[in-house]
C-alpha cells in the first residue's frame, strides 16, 4: 500500500489541471446538496423536535359549554385511541380596542390554565413568570427570542373584561392560545367555551387525527364540538415558505450531483487512456492490475475528500443566510432554527463514494491492460475510427480546418457522449436560472408594472382624537389624495379576528379606496368587490383546508359574518384574509384605517410628498416603499452563483477534454503543421471540434431547462404564479440559450486551443 500510496501522490502532483477539476466539481456538488438537505431538515425536523419536547396537542379542540359539561369533556381523556388529554380549560375571546405589544387590534383568545406544564401542551416560559392571581396574563411570543423584561407589567385593556397585567411571555407550539390567565380570572371572564388537548395513537395523517377526534368525542352531545386545529396544519404553515426553496435547491444539487458524474468519469477514463505508457510502467515495476486500480481511484479521491471538506464548509456558512431567508416572517415558536449535522455527515460520505463509483467503470480499464500492450500503444486513437465520416467533411465546402474539426468527436465518440452531456446539463441549467429570473421579476413587478413610487402611511391612532374616528379617518384619506403628485389611494384596517373550524385567530385585513393594484395580483376568481367577500393566498387557503367558492364564518366584537372566498391571491401571508371595506363596517361600527398607501403619478417627488403628509399631521409616519423582495434576491442571487458554478465546471470538462485530444493528436498536429497549418487554423480546428457538441447541447439542454423551470414554479407552495409568468421564453431568448451550449464549449476550449497552435513542429514530432 505505500507504493500504491507513493504512485498515487505523484499522479495528483503530475495531473494538477484534473486534480483541480475534480476537486471543484465536488465542491460545488457538495454545496448544493448540503443546502438542499438543510433545508429539508430545517423545514421539519426543529418542528418536530419542539413539539415532541413540549408534548404538544395532535388536536386542540373547542366545545361549546351550553352542549357538553366539563364533566363530560374530561370522561373524553379515558376514549380509546386518545394517549394523553388536558383540559377542559375555560376560553374565552376578548375584543382588543387597541395596538397592544405591537399586535393588531382585534381578537385575543384566552384559556385559562393553573399552571404551564401537564400531559399535553406544556407551555415554555421565555421571560417572567406564570400566573399566579387574577388579574394577570402571559402572553404568548411566537417567535424566536423573547420581548424583553421591559414589557412585563403592561397593562392590557379589553373592551367589557377586567384590567389584565402582563406577568410572563411563553410560547406554545400547538398555538393552544395567545394569551393564559388564571382559572380564576377565567371565571370572571364567564368563558361560554372550553378547550381539550388531545395526543391520540396514531396521529400521522388528517385522516387519522379526525378519526381520533372522532372517537374521543363519540359520546358527547351533536354539535358540541365548534372547532378543530390540527397539528399538522400548524407543521405546514411552519415549513411553507421554506419548502419553497426546495424545488430549485434540490434541482440545482441534482445537477450538481449528475455533472459530477459525468466530468469525474471523463477526467479520470481521460486519465487511463493518456496514462497507458504509465499503466504500462506501474505493471512492468511489479503493480499488480489490482494496485493500478487503486492507483487510479486513489488520484481521484484524493481531490474529491478535499473538494467535498471545502463544500461542507462553504454549505454550512451560506446555509445561515438561506435558513433566514427561508424562515422569515414564520412563528418558529421555540424551535431552533439551523443545519442539523447530518447533512454534513451524509455528504461527507456520499461523495466521495460517487466519485468512486464514476471513476470505477474507466479504472477498469486500466486493469485490463498488460504491461506490453499499454507500453507499446500510442497515445493516438486507433487507426480507422471516426475517418469516414472525417472523409465526408473532407468533402464538403467547409474550410479544411472546419472540417478537420467537426469530425474528430467521431474518434472518441464516448468522450464526446460525456462532454456533450455536460455541456447539456450547462445548458439546462442556464435555461432554468434565466426562466426563474424572468419569472421572479415579473412576479416582483406584479401591480406595479407602471414603475410609480409609492408611500405607505402608518397611522397612529392612539395619539388622534377618538370623537368621531370615521370623519377623522375620512378626512385623513381625503387629504393623501390631495397631496401633491398623489395618484391613488388605498386605506387598509388590520385587525385579528375568530375565523370558524381555527383554534387560533387570523389577521384580517379591510381594504378601501383604490384596489386596483390589489386586484391585479388575483390568480384565479376576482378581488372582494363587497360585504361578505374575501381573497387569500395560496399557502392560508392550503393550510385551512379552502378553496375559492367555500364559505366560513368570521367573528370581532362578539359579531359575526358569513364570508365567501372569492379570489385567490398570487401570494399572501399563511395567516390572513383580506376583505373589503363594507364586511368591515359589518363587525365593527366604528372602522379606523391603521395604513395608508399612496401610488404617486409619474414624475411626481417621492421626498417631496413624504414631508408634505409630515407637515399636514404629526401622527402620520410616511416611509417610502422600497421595490425589492426578498424571495426575488434571494432565489435569483442562488440560481445565479450556482448557474456560474455549473457553467464554469461544465467549461472545464470541455476544456479536460481538449486538452487530452491535443495530447492524443500530437503527432497528427505537428504533421499538419509541416505541410502549412498556420496557428490560426490550429485554434479553427479545435474549436470546431466541440462547437458542434456546443449546439448539440444547447438543443438538447433547453428542453431540459423548460422542463425543471415548470416543475419549480409549479411547486412553490407559497406562491401561486399565473401562467402569464410561467410562460417567459421568446424566440430571441431561445437563439441567445442556444448559443450558450457553444460559448460553454468555445470557452473551455480557447485555452489548449491557444496552446495548441503555440506547439513547434519539432516539439510535437518530438518521440515520446
Amino acid at each position: 500500500m505505500n507504493a500504491v500510496w507513493r504512485a498515487s501522490r505523484a499522479a495528483v502532483r503530475h495531473r494538477r489541471l484534473q486534480t483541480f477539476v475534480i476537486g471543484l466539481v465536488v465542491l460545488c456538488a457538495t454545496t448544493t446538496v448540503l443546502l438542499g438537505l438543510g433545508l429539508l431538515t430545517a423545514a421539519s425536523a426543529p418542528f418536530d423536535k419542539a413539539f415532541d419536547q413540549q408534548r404538544g396537542a395532535h388536536t386542540v379542540a373547542v366545545f361549546d359549554l351550553g352542549d357538553a359539561s366539563r364533566a363530560q369533556l374530561a370522561r373524553t381523556a379515558r376514549r380509546p385511541g386518545v394517549e394523553a388529554a388536558a383540559g377542559p380549560f375555560g376560553q374565552a375571546v376578548l375584543d382588543m380596542p387597541e395596538d397592544w405589544l405591537w399586535m393588531a387590534p382585534g381578537s385575543l383568545s384566552v384559556v385559562g390554565r393553573a399552571d404551564p406544564d401537564g400531559p399535553v401542551d406544556r407551555i415554555r416560559l421565555l421571560e417572567g413568570r406564570w400566573v399566579g392571581a387574577p388579574g394577570e396574563v402571559v402572553v404568548n411570543w411566537p417567535v424566536g427570542g423573547t420581548p424583553g423584561p421591559g414589557l412585563l407589567g403592561t397593562e392590557l385593556k379589553a373592551r367589557g373584561a377586567p384590567t389584565l397585567t402582563v406577568v410572563g411571555f411563553a410560547t406554545s407550539m400547538s398555538k393552544s392560545a395567545g394569551a393564559w390567565v388564571s382559572p380564576e380570572e377565567m371565571d370572571r371572564l364567564r368563558p361560554t367555551t372550553a378547550q381539550m388537548l388531545y395526543r391520540f395513537t396514531n396521529a400521522a395523517t388528517e385522516q387519522q387525527l379526525r378519526t381520533g377526534l372522532t372517537t374521543a368525542t363519540a359520546e358527547l352531545p351533536a354539535d358540541s364540538l365548534t372547532t378543530a386545529q390540527s397539528y399538522l396544519a400548524l407543521k405546514r404553515a411552519f415549513s411553507a415558505q421554506a419548502d419553497a426553496y426546495l424545488p430549485f435547491m434540490t434541482l440545482f444539487g441534482v445537477l450538481g450531483l449528475v455533472l459530477s458524474a459525468l466530468i469525474v468519469g471523463n477526467v479520470v477514463s481521460g486519465a487511463v487512456v493518456s496514462g497507458h505508457r504509465h499503466i504500462g510502467v506501474l505493471k512492468s515495476l511489479g503493480f499488480t492490475p489490482r494496485q493500478v486500480v487503486a492507483v487510479y481511484l486513489t488520484m481521484v479521491c484524493v481531490p474529491a475528500l478535499v473538494g467535498c471538506a471545502l463544500g461542507v464548509l462553504v454549505g454550512n456558512a451560506v446555509a445561515g443566510p438561506v435558513l433566514r431567508a427561508a424562515f422569515s416572517g414564520i412563528e418558529t415558536g421555540s424551535a431552533s432554527i439551523g443545519v442539523s449535522w447530518w447533512p454534513s455527515a451524509v455528504c461527507l460520505l456520499s461523495m466521495p463514494a460517487l466519485v468512486v463509483v464514476a471513476a470505477l467503470i474507466p479504472a477498469v480499464r486500466a486493469h485490463r491492460l498488460s504491461a506490453a500492450q499499454a507500453i507499446t500503444a500510442g497515445t493516438a486513437p486507433r487507426a480507422g475510427r471516426g475517418l469516414r465520416v472525417q472523409r465526408r467533411l473532407g468533402g464538403t465546402r467547409l474550410q479544411r480546418a472546419v472540417s478537420l474539426g467537426l469530425g474528430q468527436p467521431f474518434a472518441r465518440p464516448g468522450r464526446s457522449l460525456l462532454t456533450m452531456a455536460a455541456i447539456v446539463l450547462g445548458v439546462a441549467t442556464v435555461t432554468l436560472t434565466t426562466g426563474l429570473t424572468s419569472t421572479m421579476v415579473a412576479y416582483e413587478k406584479a401591480g406595479k408594472s407602471d414603475g410609480a413610487a409609492r408611500i405607505q402611511v402608518q397611522a397612529d391612532t392612539s395619539t388622534r382624537g377618538r370623537a368621531a374616528p370615521e370623519a377623522s379617518d375620512r378626512q385623513t384619506e381625503q387629504r393623501l389624495r390631495s397631496l401633491p403628485g398623489a395618484d391613488r389611494v388605498t386605506a387598509r384596517a388590520l385587525t385579528k379576528v375568530s375565523l370558524s373550524g381555527a383554534a387560533q385567530t387570523v389577521f384580517a385585513n379591510f381594504y378601501r379606496g383604490d384596489t386596483q393594484d390589489l386586484a391585479s395580483a388575483i390568480v384565479e376568481g376576482h378581488w372582494p368587490a363587497g360585504a361578505g367577500e374575501a381573497a387569500a393566498g395560496p399557502a392560508f387557503l392550503r393550510q385551512h383546508g379552502l378553496s375559492v367558492g367555500d364559505r366560513v364564518t368570521v367573528r370581532l366584537n362578539g359579531r359575526q359574518a358569513p364570508v365567501t372566498i372569492v379570489g385567490e391571491l398570487m401570494e399572501g401571508n399563511a395567516q390572513a384574509l383580506d376583505f373589503d371595506w363594507r364586511t368591515l363596517a359589518e363587525l365593527d361600527p366604528t372602522p379606523q384605517a391603521a395604513e395608508y398607501t399612496i401610488r404617486l403619478a409619474p414624475g411626481a417627488d417621492p421626498q417631496r410628498c413624504v414631508e408634505a403628509i409630515g407637515a399636514a399631521d404629526p401622527a402620520l409616519r410616511p416611509t417610502l416603499l422600497r421595490s425589492d423582495n426578498a424571495a426575488t434576491t434571494t432565489v435569483v442571487g442562488f440560481s445565479s452563483v450556482f448557474t456560474v458554478l455549473l457553467t464554469a465546471v461544465a467549461a472545464l470538462g470541455v476544456f479536460n477534454t481538449v486538452l487530452l485530444n491535443i495530447r492524443e493528436r500530437r503527432r497528427d498536429l505537428g504533421m499538419l503543421k509541416s505541410i502549412g497549418m498556420i496557428p490560426r487554423q490550429v485554434m479553427v480546428m479545435t474549436v470546431s471540434s466541440v462547437a458542434a457538441l456546443g449546439v448539440v447541447g444547447g438543443l438538447l439542454g433547453i428542453p431540459l431547462g423548460i422542463a425543471a423551470h415548470r416543475l419549480v414554479v409549479d411547486h412553490v407552495g407559497v406562491v401561486s404564479f399565473p401562467e402569464s409568468m410561467k410562460q417567459v421564453w421568446h424566440m430571441p431568448q431561445l437563439a441567445a440559450l442556444i448559443l450558450s451550449g457553444v460559448i460553454i464549449a468555445v470557452l473551455g476550449a480557447l485555452v489548449p486551443a491557444r496552446s495548441a497552435a503555440r506547439l513547434t513542429i519539432a516539439e510535437v514530432l518530438h518521440n515520446e
